[in-house]
């Protein structure tokens, strides 16, 4: 329950939303507006988004809670405005994940995919290639068991979701082994003898800490390119096995998005020298580490769809970068360093909490050409006021004037989500 300390009696209200009920207690001489503030955090709705009602009638911000009727008990509820919160969204009562399942004969359910066989003429053609493309193709092996000859013990046939053997029989000629979007369970130490791959692609599967043989990805000593997201791995033995894997490499791409249990980054991280991309998004992360700082060559920061409520100041130690997402997160500010990113082109912070941007971004960032601030309590008087904004202005206009070159219609006016008053 949101308590505060009040001077005034205490009533405590139910605000019904999304199917939960959420009781706050405060003076009953609040204002309305007081009480859309401590409902921002429970529901991720931005003040400017929230729509109270009570028996009826939508409740007006200078108005008290005593002057509206609202006694002690009282349940009021809540509309939220689309696209006018902070994080990932309004918070709602938690529904059942949706699944890609269905139910045989049998009842039991099973997975809709194809099944793919790995035919012995695509193997010369990945060695000729060096590209193995095994995206979508719900990867099984069959194992056949013999566990008698009596009619009694039949074989057993068990199927397997692995990395067919013919991936293996390619060796040092593969550059490119992509296993995406697959059911695979097992990556087995043998993966260090594709000793020439430089892009791995082991996103959406099965995979799981004691299922990947990290030996064999430290031995990938040509791997420039790891995707490991949305997998059953923990983030942090992930990312310091990363380091092992990449640290000595000259330019970096790092994807750890959609992990399972993504919480926060080691310090190790800083071993990266030389990471130009780091993709973090849809995470559970709270924070970035300091040592972010030392990502001095970084040019691509993708940190969106997490919980993070403040970025530390030695981002601006990260000169390199080109474009930073911070969207769908719980920022209330950023950290006035911003403005020594010199060569920001694109910053996306919207569905954020933010109030105000750094007072030199617009002034120093002289690249900034694209600024994503929907969802935002930012409006266009707080944005006019920044020094810099009439030749950020043109860049954006110029930058508007050459996509419209290639399709009709669109408005030079500026629309990245800053509202023209409350």
């Amino acid at each position: 329950m949101e308590k505060v300390e009040t001077n005034g009696d205490d009533i405590t209200v139910n605000i019904k939303f999304g199917g939960r009920s959420i009781p706050v207690s405060l003076s009953s001489d609040s204002t309305v507006r007081h009480l859309k503030s401590l409902l921002q955090p429970l529901t991720n709705v931005l003040p400017r988004g929230q729509k109270l009602i009570f028996k009826g009638k939508v409740l007006v911000d200078e108005s008290t809670l005593k002057s509206s009727g609202v006694s002690n008990g009282a349940k009021i509820m809540l509309m939220a405005s689309q696209g006018l919160h902070q994080g990932d969204g309004p918070i709602k009562k938690e529904t059942p994940a949706s699944s890609n399942l269905r139910r045989n004969a049998d009842g039991n359910q099973v997975k809709e995919k194809r099944e793919v066989t790995v035919e012995k003429s695509r193997t010369a053609r990945w060695k000729a290639t060096g590209v193995i493309a095994l995206s979508q193709c719900n990867l099984r092996k069959r194992v056949f068991l013999n566990v008698g000859r009596e009619k009694d013990h039949p074989i057993i046939i068990l199927i397997l979701k692995a990395i067919p053997d013919e991936v293996w029989n390619c060796g040092p000629s593969a550059r490119v082994l992509d296993l995406s979007h697959n059911s695979v369970e097992d990556v087995p130490a043998k993966i260090g003898c594709l000793s020439s791959i430089q892009k791995l692609l082991l996103n959406a599967n099965e995979i799981s800490d004691n299922s990947i043989s990290w030996e064999g990805l430290t031995s990938l000593k040509s791997l420039t390119n790891l995707s490991l997201s949305q997998n059953y791995l923990h983030g942090i033995a992930i990312i310091k096995t990363c380091v092992l894997v990449l640290y000595v490499k000259s330019e970096i791409y790092l994807i750890l998005s959609s992990l399972h249990s993504l919480t926060t980054l080691p310090s190790s991280l800083d071993a990266l020298a030389c990471l130009t991309q780091l993709d973090i998004a849809n995470n559970k992360l709270t924070s970035l580490p300091d040592e972010i700082g030392h990502l001095t060559q970084l040019q691509v920061l993708k940190a969106n769809n997490n919980r993070i409520c403040a970025i530390p100041t030695s981002i601006g130690e990260c000169t390199s970068l080109v474009e930073v997402d911070l969207s769908a997160n719980l920022l209330v500010d950023l950290p006035e360093t911003f403005g020594n990113l010199h060569n920001l082109k694109a910053l996306h912070l919207s569905n954020n909490g933010l109030k105000s941007l750094p007072p030199t971004l617009f002034k120093m960032c002289i690249r900034l050409s694209t600024l994503d601030l929907h969802g935002s309590e930012i409006t266009m008087d707080l944005l006019r006021q920044l020094l810099g904004w009439e030749d950020f202005d043109k860049r954006r206009r110029l930058k508007l004037q050459k996509q419209l070159d290639f399709r009709a219609g669109g408005s030079a006016e500026f629309d990245e989500g800053a509202d023209k008053s409350f």
